[in-house]
């Protein structure tokens, strides 16, 4: 039986150890969290800092598909970071959106919306890496909803505080997204067999 897609087995050649690794890939995935405590600060103070903050917002997004793609193209791909780039993206993500609550952007639900969400996606990741053995990469659909948060927050960034409605509307999309991801991460999950299980049935 095969696993799902996001459930990925080990390839020959790759590291079955979840551990730290230098090279590009990796190295990306640690700026990148490096970078979020500046881009708090920043959005702390908006706009005092608007386009520092548009330009960081965006090369910390961006860098999550450069590390990835460099990672498939020449063969980087590491268990450390199939584990910790989501890790980062969801720091990202929450601390993203609990500084927009606190300059007024976005109402309360949006960030304790993420917590929450994020909070169960890093239980399940972490209780399939101890039990299974597999670490949980990101698939389409959470995807998707990354960058409807990033287009929301850029759309936010831009309509600035003028229209009050606006703040509860633009967070809809990515969070129905997301909302749909967890599902189908659930879904996935509950579905999926154990390695020993598998064998079993091949």
């Amino acid at each position: 039986m095969k696993e799902p897609d996001h459930l990925q087995d080990q390839q020959p050649g790759e590291d079955k150890q979840v551990r730290f690794i230098l090279n590009i890939p990796n190295s990306l995935t640690l700026i990148r969290l490096a970078a979020v405590a500046p881009l708090a600060f920043m959005i702390y103070r908006w706009p005092a800092y608007k386009i520092s903050t548009l330009i960081l917002f965006l090369a910390i997004w961006t860098t999550d598909f450069l590390d990835g793609y460099i990672a498939r193209r020449f063969n980087m791909m590491t268990e450390f970071g199939k584990l910790f780039d989501p890790f980062v993206d969801k720091i990202y993500q929450v601390v993203t959106a609990f500084m927009l609550f606190a300059i007024g952007l976005v109402p309360i639900w949006v960030p304790l919306y993420y917590f929450v969400r994020e909070s169960f996606m890093l239980f399940g990741s972490t209780l399939l890496l101890t039990k299974r053995r597999v670490v949980v990469v990101s698939d389409l659909p959470g995807k998707i909803s990354t960058f409807l948060f990033v287009a929301a927050t850029m759309t936010l960034f831009f309509a600035g505080r003028e229209e009050g409605w606006f703040r509860h509307v633009i967070f809809i999309p990515p969070v129905l997204c997301s909302f749909f991801a967890t599902i189908h991460y659930t879904r996935q999950q509950i579905g999926s067999k154990k390695p020993d299980d598998q064998g079993q049935n091949t």
